[in-house]
């Protein structure tokens, strides 16, 4: 949003701003307080489904990071099929998107423990494996979401006729 400044001389206004009246924007915090709160106990939750894959598939030390890569591409796929279902298919409340896109995928997906991860490569002289990890993620995860989405709507599409 603009913001409203006095026009400069010579420089139309519009009729319909009064400038002598400030803008005016009642509770907006408490409006976002049910978003933060949704985003919130969304990502506690996807943070600990991540937590809980490392301790099932643990990386050994200087080891390739799989579990953040395998993580990280099913997290994509899954906002892949998400996004199709929210926007073709089902009008969802207005909290499902912050809680389960933002909150649950967006602590799932770990893309902060995936730079750890290259640096860690790095700090053990595997910077070949660094750059691979690197672009193999990126690939993987664009691939992942992509495709989901896809499929996602040929599946909903073909419902449908």
């Amino acid at each position: 949003m603009k913001p409203v400044h006095p026009p400069a001389v010579g420089e139309p206004t519009d009729p319909d701003v009064d400038l002598h009246v400030p803008v005016q924007r009642p509770g907006a915090w408490r409006t976002q307080v049910p978003v933060l709160a949704a985003v919130a106990l969304g990502g506690a939750a996807g943070a600990a489904a991540r937590y809980g894959a490392s301790l099932l598939w643990p990386t050994a030390d200087g080891g390739f990071p799989w579990t953040t890569l395998v993580v990280n591409a099913a997290g994509c796929a899954v906002i892949g099929v998400f996004m199709v279902v929210i926007s073709d298919v089902w009008a969802a409340h207005r909290l499902v998107r912050p809680f389960f896109g933002t909150g649950v995928l967006g602590g799932f997906t770990t893309f902060s423990t995936y730079a750890v991860d290259i640096q860690q490569l790095v700090d053990a002289d595997r910077a070949r494996a660094a750059l691979a990890y690197l672009g193999l993620t990126l690939l993987v995860a664009l691939a992942a979401v992509g495709s989901a989405a896809w499929a996602t709507r040929r599946i909903v599409t073909w419902r449908q006729a």
